[in-house]
Order: structure tokens, then C-alpha cells, then sequence
């Protein structure tokens, strides 16, 4: 029996939201075996898009381990959307040199900085129903400092 040819495509990001997380000066907390570890609070900020808008709570905060020059990255923090729901966000990823990596836009957007990667997985909990598809969705998120205090984080869903 032939098989039927498999129609299918390429996963897609949609752009979902930018989250602007203003920052407190880094916390130096140990290194050791060539591993350098800081905590970098997170004081404030904003969430804007067209799938969620609001703002960043203050109170959480950023734990890196720098090796090398791979910086490994381990966020929590909350966001408040517009409508008063609270949303707890776990983002982890790596930043690091990357000779070979151009600037990329989105929409007339700078959304990466030539020679770096930046990139994290954010997963998202709430309970409230007109945002419980971000506990169900995953989640791609490009990176770029913003300023010597605060990190902007293009969030694209996958689909």
C-alpha cells in the first residue's frame, strides 16, 4: 500500500509580547572553579503587546553563573497584566559572545545586537482564564540589554 504524502510545516513564532524588566545593580554572591555567581533584582518595568500588556512587578530578581563566557541565566519575577491578574514567569537562557551573530529586527525592531546571543525559555503560571493559554503555550524569547539598567525580552509563542 503506497503512502500518502505527508503534508506538513515548519513550526512558526508569533510575536506575543515585550517585557522591558528594569534592574538594581548586580549582587556578587561567590565564584569559585571558575564560576562566577551574581543576583541581579529586578525593581520594576513594563509588558507591552499584542497579547498582553502590563507591567513587571518588583521583587524578583536574576541568578547567573558566568563560566568562561557563557552566562547561564535563571529569572522569577511577576508580571500584573492590565486587567489585575498576576502571572509568574520563570525565564531561563544563555547569554554569551557570538562573532558570527548579526543584528535582527522584527517589524523595523532591533530585537538582537550583532556578536551576542541572548536567548530564553520563559514559562509562565497563572490561574486566571483569560490568560491561562500562557501556562499552555511555549515560549522563544530574544533578548537585549536596554541601557545599564534593564533588559528588554521579545517574546515569540510557538506554534
Amino acid at each position: 500500500m503506497p503512502s500518502s504524502p505527508v503534508t506538513s510545516s515548519p513550526p512558526a513564532l508569533t510575536f506575543a509580547f515585550e517585557i522591558r524588566a528594569d534592574l538594581s545593580p548586580s549582587l556578587h554572591i561567590g565564584h569559585g572553579d571558575g564560576e562566577v555567581t551574581e543576583f541581579t533584582p529586578i525593581v520594576g518595568g513594563s509588558v507591552d503587546g499584542p497579547l498582553l500588556s502590563g507591567k513587571v512587578l518588583s521583587g524578583g530578581g536574576d541568578w547567573s553563573s558566568t563560566r568562561g563566557d557563557i552566562c547561564q541565566l535563571d529569572a522569577r519575577y511577576l508580571l500584573q497584566a492590565d486587567d489585575g491578574a498576576v502571572i509568574d514567569i520563570v525565564n531561563r537562557g544563555y547569554y554569551h559572545p557570538d562573532p558570527e551573530g548579526p543584528d535582527q529586527y522584527d517589524d523595523g525592531i532591533q530585537i538582537s545586537q550583532t556578536g551576542h546571543y541572548y536567548r530564553t525559555s520563559p514559562v509562565f503560571r497563572t490561574d486566571a482564564p483569560a490568560h491561562r493559554w500562557l501556562a499552555e503555550t511555549v515560549f522563544v524569547g530574544l533578548a537585549r540589554p536596554h541601557g545599564e539598567d534593564a533588559v528588554v525580552i521579545r517574546v515569540y509563542a510557538l506554534r
